[in-house]
């Protein structure tokens, strides 16, 4: 079970390790770079998000498990002053009473809490907690983020978005509803909105089970 790369840490890709790919066809790279190779072990990340999801809980009773190492909690009615420090403290208590170390992005939609959790990955500066509600720096964040980069965009949209100029979350943020209909349909609507701060798509704490593998 360890002939394919199915994780890998920033580190990893940042040498060239792609996800997929086979072990074999990296090995001189893994070596000469000195990899940490480890065996997958679903059961035990199975039971470690549950862990992490029950300790998520204990923080809102609105929570919705997105996959298996993602979720989205609902604040809606908390002191909107206070949310980072709420944020920064789930952070602290998962890390304790889980030892895994997570990363919170906060914002008024889905699609913009996906964003501000990029930010949180990778910046050393926000310790893992970003706020992009009402923020100031939020036209500066979308600016930085690829639109191939957006929840929901693959790679034949972000083809078609470049060939048209769009190549930021900000400028498909500024793209026209009507013009995104024609081309994206109304998915591509509520994707628009989404970044613009209006929440289109539903909180679902009630998961449905996923009808197919992929």
């Amino acid at each position: 079970n360890d002939g394919i790369v199915v994780a890998a840490s920033k580190e990893a890709k940042a040498i060239g390790l792609e996800l997929g790919v086979a072990i074999f066809k990296v090995e001189k790279l893994v070596r000469s770079a000195q990899v940490h190779v480890f065996s997958s072990n679903y059961t035990l990340y199975g039971d470690i998000s549950q862990r992490v999801m029950e300790t998520l809980s204990q923080f809102t009773p609105r929570i919705e498990v997105y996959s298996i190492d993602e979720a989205f909690m609902d604040f809606s009615g908390f002191d909107p002053g206070g949310i980072t420090g709420y944020g920064r403290h789930i952070r602290d208590v998962v890390r304790q009473w889980t030892g895994i170390p997570v990363s919170i992005g906060i914002a008024e939609t889905k699609t913009l809490a996906k964003i501000a959790n990029r930010f949180a990955k990778r910046s050393k500066k926000a310790d893992g907690v970003v706020n992009l509600t009402a923020s100031p720096y939020r036209e500066k964040a979308l600016a930085a983020v690829p639109v191939g980069n957006i929840w929901g965009i693959g790679s034949r949209y972000t083809r078609f978005l470049n060939k048209h100029g769009i190549h930021t979350a900000l400028d498909f943020s500024n793209a026209g509803e009507v013009w995104v209909k024609k081309h994206m349909g109304v998915v591509g609507v509520r994707m628009v909105k989404e970044l613009r701060g209006i929440p289109c798509i539903p909180f679902e704490p009630d998961t449905p089970v996923k009808k197919e593998i992929c």
